[in-house]
């Protein structure tokens, strides 16, 4: 067999035959994908699917948008540089200009851009090298539920534990704070009073000469938890943990790799609350689908030296080329506005299926980021009424849906949350569908439960 034929089962066989132990999705997402076009792809069987996972987020404008591959045709069709290290071209140059537009005017006027190694974690990388660096700390602050990345510095950020385990010797003095949650809060509390202790722990924590803590280097949150279970960051927690560090001089590193460009239904998640940041870690969607990470931060930071952060394909010019077509397709067809608006219709869509099902314990998210948490509603719910969470039920909806032709991811802390993150281009059709189709697959997963409990 050549890998360019042959049926899902047969290449899925090949895969495991030859790639790594860690490969991940083709474990539960059987299917060898052929061919992709706006939000739907095919695969090898002839089967179509709705692609709510659309790379991790990375596909904006969906699979093989006009715009985006005309972009690349151009910088072929010319002969322009493929790969340029970090000698600049006029595509770079162009690039940054759409990227800078993109951002807020308080934030751009001071803006340093530093283009990493394609992927979200090197940018995070960059960034713990860049606040340490400056403030000449080395404590970094993060939050439980995080997730930064699978390299060594992000890893040591993120709060999954699992990934951790077998890894000696993590970054040191990293310290994971609690992130505000209406359920399941940390502090056991829940509701709008969850966020007040938060901030008051924070700023108490970072006065505290008792507290284990030598001074921060920096602090690192993601203005939505993806990974984590799609769990937004409240606005008025927001503003204080900026207070607080702003007021002590601890650079604050917001994460948008996952949230950034419209995703949230603002052109970026961190502007709903009216923040500034000094760091955004930039990835995912910026690169137009191709692999592109940069760091951008104030410029007052900008004090290391020459060749202090580099990466061979940090001149990945195609991928400029698409993400500048993607910033401009974003901007100038509002897709932040219509990510807010297909958001809520398939929020709604979820939240009736929650309406109908006592497995459903929570939709939550923030434009076209939205999860769905799975409990078991025959356990006895904890203090603040929550049933607890039941990953197996997840995996079954997941599974149903799949089976039905939709594909969705998992997230939470242990599994427990359904993902959705379509395409931005996403139509009220293919909303209204995607909703349907998961409607279906949660009463079908449901019907399993009770048929194995009989």
């Amino acid at each position: 067999m050549n890998g360019e034929t042959g049926s899902n089962e047969a290449l899925l066989r090949q895969q495991a035959e030859r790639e790594s132990n860690a490969r991940t999705y083709p474990r539960h997402l059987r299917l060898a994908l052929d061919r992709a076009r706006g939000t739907v792809v095919e695969d090898v069987d002839g089967n179509a699917y709705y692609d709510c996972l659309a790379g991790a987020g990375s596909l904006a404008l969906g699979h093989n948008h006009p715009e985006v591959c005309e972009a690349v045709e151009r910088v072929l069709d010319r002969e322009g540089p493929m790969h340029t290290l970090d000698v600049t071209t006029p595509e770079k140059e162009a690039f940054v200009d759409r990227l800078f537009e993109s951002l807020p005017d308080e934030f751009a006027e001071r803006a340093r851009i530093q283009f990493c190694g394609p992927a979200g974690t090197d940018a995070v990388e960059a960034a713990l090298k860049l606040v340490k660096t400056a403030t000449g700390n080395r404590s970094v602050l993060a939050y439980r539920g995080a997730y930064h990345g699978m390299t060594h510095g992000s890893l040591s950020l993120t709060g999954d534990t699992e990934p951790k385990e077998p890894i000696p010797g993590l970054m040191a003095d990293v310290h994971h704070l609690p992130y505000p949650r209406e359920r399941r809060c940390p502090f056991g509390i829940g509701g709008t009073e969850s966020e007040r202790v938060g901030a008051r722990y924070v700023e108490r924590l970072l006065d505290d000469p008792g507290s284990g803590i030598v001074d921060p280097a920096g602090m690192i949150l993601e203005p939505v938890q993806g990974e984590g279970g799609v769990v937004p960051a409240p606005d008025e927690w927001l503003r204080e943990v900026r207070r607080i560090t702003r007021e002590r001089d601890v650079p604050l590193i917001v994460d948008e790799i996952q949230t950034g460009l419209g995703r949230t239904g603002e052109p970026w998640g961190f502007e709903r609350s009216g923040i500034t940041p000094d760091v955004l870690t930039l990835s995912k969607a910026i690169g137009g689908g191709l692999p592109l990470a940069v760091v951008v931060y104030d410029e007052a930071l900008d004090v290391w030296e020459p060749g202090a952060h580099a990466g061979t394909f940090r001149g990945n010019q195609l991928a400029m080329a698409a993400g500048r077509a993607t910033i401009e397709h974003v901007l100038e067809g509002d897709l932040d506005e219509h990510a807010a608006e297909m958001g809520e219709r398939l929020r709604a869509g979820l939240e009736r299926t929650g309406g109908g099902s006592d497995a459903i314990g929570a939709v939550r998210g923030r434009g076209l980021m939205l999860g769905v948490e799975v409990v078991d509603p025959t356990a006895e719910t904890d203090a603040l009424g929550c049933h607890p969470v039941d990953p197996g039920a997840a995996k079954r909806i997941q599974r149903e849906c799949l089976d039905r032709g939709l594909i969705v991811e998992r997230g939470g802390r242990r599994g427990e949350t359904v993902r959705f993150l379509p395409p931005l281009t996403v139509s009220r059709e293919e909303v209204d569908e995607i909703a349907g189709i998961f409607e279906e697959a949660t009463l079908a997963a449901e019907n399993e439960t009770a048929e194995v409990a009989r």
